[in-house]
C-alpha cells in the first residue's frame, strides 16, 4: 500500500494561491484530477508522497511548507510602494519575489566584489532628500549622466538606449526582463509593476519590467534612477496619482528630466489645439515617445486622467499585438543580468577566479556558453 503524505490543506490551497493558480490550472500543472485536487483541499482525502512532490514542484513552493500549520512568513525584500487608485495593492506575487530575490542575489555579489577591488562609494546615490526640488534633481542627475536637455536629435528608443549606457557607466547595474530567470512561461504581469531599485551606495540597480511596452519603459527608467538619487529602495508601479511621497517625488524627478516644466509648457502653448498633432510634435522635439508626452500633460493637468489611460492602453495592445520571437537569447541575457555585473561575473570566470559553474548560475547562462557570451556583450 502507497503511503500518504499528511499534509495541511489549509496550507495546499494557500500554496496554489501563492502561485496564483485556480484549480484548474494547478491540477494541470500538477498532472492530477480535478476532483483529486479539490478532494485534498477539502481534506476529504490525502495525496500519496509523490503526488504531494508534484504538487509542490507545481505550485513553486518547497515542500515541506505543505506540512506547516500555518502558512510562513514571506516578507518582500524591498519596501513595496505600489499603489492604485490611491490605495494599496494586493499580496506581490510569486513571479514578482522570485524576481526580487534573484535581483538581490546578483546585486549582493557584485557588492562583494566590489568591496574586494576597494571600490569608493557613489557619491551620487542618496545625494538628496524627499523635500528636494524636482528641477534640482534631474538637474544634477544630467549631470552625473552627463546627458543635456533634449533638442530632438535622436529618436526616443536610441535615447532609452544612450540613457542606460550613461547609468551603466556611472555605476549603476540596469537590468530588464520580462519573464521569470528563463522561463517565457512565467511572464511578469505589467499591471502589477514596472520596475523596482535598489539604493546602495556601492551597487545601485535599477529593474525595468519588459513586459511593459518599449515606449514606457523609458519614464520607468528614469523614475527608477530617481529613486536612487533620493537613496529610496522600492517597487513601483510609477501610477499617475500615487498617493506616496517617493513616488510622487520620483514621478516629478523623471517627468522634468525628460520634458522640463518651462520648455513644455512654452512649446504646448504654441502649438494647436490638436492634441494628437501637439503630443505627436513635443514627442519629435523631446525625443520621447508619445506615452511620455501624454506622461508629462496628464502630470501638468493639460490632459485628463481617461485621455491618458486610453492612450496607454492603445501603445500596450498595439504593442502585445507585434509578431516575432523572444530576440536574441544572448542579447536578452544582457539586457537581464545589465552590461556592468555579466562583465565582472564573466571577468571573474575567465580569469580562473571563479568556477564557470558557478558564473552561469549567476548569469543565468549555461557554464560552457559564457566564452560566447562574453563576446557579444558591448565592449
Amino acid at each position: 500500500m502507497l503511503a500518504h503524505a499528511l499534509i495541511n490543506p489549509l496550507l495546499l490551497r494557500w500554496a496554489r494561491e501563492r502561485a496564483g493558480l485556480d484549480l484548474d490550472e494547478a491540477a494541470a500543472a500538477a498532472h492530477v484530477k480535478l476532483a483529486q485536487l479539490e478532494a485534498w483541499e477539502r481534506d476529504e482525502s490525502k495525496p500519496t508522497f509523490r503526488q504531494a512532490q508534484s504538487l509542490a514542484q507545481a505550485l513553486q513552493a518547497p515542500f515541506g511548507y505543505l506540512f506547516l500549520s500555518t502558512p510562513p512568513e514571506e516578507p518582500l525584500a524591498l519596501p513595496d510602494l505600489r499603489t492604485q487608485g490611491g490605495a494599496d495593492v494586493p499580496r506581490p506575487s510569486l513571479n514578482l519575489r522570485e524576481t526580487v530575490r534573484s535581483v538581490l542575489q546578483r546585486q549582493a555579489w557584485y557588492v562583494d566584489y566590489l568591496k574586494d577591488q576597494e571600490r569608493l562609494p557613489l557619491d551620487f546615490v542618496g545625494r538628496f532628500n524627499l523635500g528636494a526640488e524636482p528641477v534640482q534633481v534631474a538637474a544634477d542627475m544630467r549631470a552625473v549622466l552627463g546627458v543635456d536637455i533634449e533638442q530632438g536629435q535622436r529618436t526616443w528608443d536610441v535615447y532609452f538606449r544612450h540613457l542606460i549606457e550613461a547609468a551603466e557607466d556611472v555605476g549603476v547595474l540596469v537590468m530588464r526582463s520580462g519573464i521569470v530567470g528563463n522561463n517565457t512561461h512565467r511572464k511578469l504581469d505589467v499591471g502589477e509593476f514596472r520596475g523596482f531599485a535598489v539604493s546602495d551606495r556601492f551597487a545601485p540597480v535599477v529593474f525595468i519590467n519588459s513586459a511593459d511596452a518599449p515606449a514606457a519603459r523609458l519614464f520607468t527608467l528614469m523614475h527608477e534612477l530617481a529613486h536612487l538619487w533620493i537613496g529610496s529602495s522600492g517597487i513601483s508601479n510609477a501610477a499617475p496619482g500615487s498617493s506616496r511621497r517617493e513616488e510622487v517625488m520620483c514621478n516629478a524627478v523623471a517627468g522634468e528630466f525628460l520634458a522640463p516644466r518651462a520648455e513644455f509648457l512654452a512649446l504646448w502653448a504654441e502649438l494647436t489645439d490638436d492634441i494628437a498633432s501637439s503630443v505627436g510634435e513635443l514627442a519629435r522635439r523631446f525625443h520621447v515617445s508619445t506615452l511620455v508626452i501624454m506622461r508629462r500633460a496628464l502630470d501638468l493637468g493639460l490632459v485628463t486622467k481617461p485621455e491618458y489611460a486610453a492612450h496607454y492602453r492603445k501603445t500596450i495592445d498595439d504593442f502585445n499585438a507585434q509578431e516575432g520571437g523572444g530576440g536574441s537569447f544572448y542579447r536578452n541575457a544582457g539586457a537581464k543580468n545589465s552590461q556592468r555585473f555579466a562583465h565582472a561575473v564573466i571577468n571573474e570566470a575567465l580569469s580562473g577566479r571563479m568556477l564557470l559553474r558557478d558564473a552561469g548560475r549567476l548569469l543565468g547562462v549555461q557554464p560552457s556558453k559564457i566564452q560566447e557570451f562574453a563576446g557579444r556583450l558591448r565592449a
